[in-house]
């Protein structure tokens, strides 16, 4: 999904009374004093994942301006972010999030087979959530666990080595 084609948030107010609450600021804050004053934009992924985490797992639109605005960078930079980096989403998820490594060290130890699998037992393409909500499938470029390929991110938790039945065990072991 490209910048020009972010959803937009349905209810704007919503997202600002709500989410980018005061308690949020604290916490994006906490980020912003890890950084010299007029390097207030770094905290930027840090401060996705928190308002992605706040928001049911995705982002919008309007609560990326807010932290823009917050950061005081231009809203342009924050898509850039959002969009480059595979751990933010622009559109609502499943419950869950399966991520399969796609890079190279990970396709070398069995990775494309873990994605067929996904694919052909559980009816979803990569960017695709099964049909039940349970959770959305996502190929993922690397998650930096190459030693004990293939790697897989089950939401925030890091597996690996995995076959086809060691992932079908996780996925079921999902609420």
């Amino acid at each position: 999904m490209s910048f020009r084609n972010l959803p937009l948030a349905v209810d704007h107010e919503r997202d600002q009374s709500s989410l980018f609450t005061a308690e949020i600021r604290a916490e994006i804050d906490t980020h912003v004093a890890k950084y010299p004053p007029e390097w207030r934009q770094s905290a930027v992924m840090p401060a996705l994942s928190l308002l992605q985490d706040a928001n049911g797992g995705w982002l919008t639109q309007a609560l990326m301006d807010d932290l823009a605005a917050y950061l005081n960078m231009p809203p342009m930079s924050v898509y850039e972010v959002a969009t480059f980096y595979g751990m933010y989403d622009l559109e609502p998820q499943g419950r869950h999030k399966v991520c399969v490594c796609n890079s190279i060290s990970c396709m070398l130890q069995g990775s494309e087979a873990l994605i067929e699998h996904v694919e052909h037992k559980y009816g979803v393409k990569p960017g695709e959530t099964t049909a039940d909500g349970r959770f959305t499938f996502k190929e993922v470029e690397c998650l930096g666990a190459c030693r004990d390929a293939p790697a897989v991110l089950l939401d925030k938790r890091y597996h690996e080595n995995l076959s086809p039945d060691a992932l079908d065990k996780l996925i079921d072991d999902l609420e």
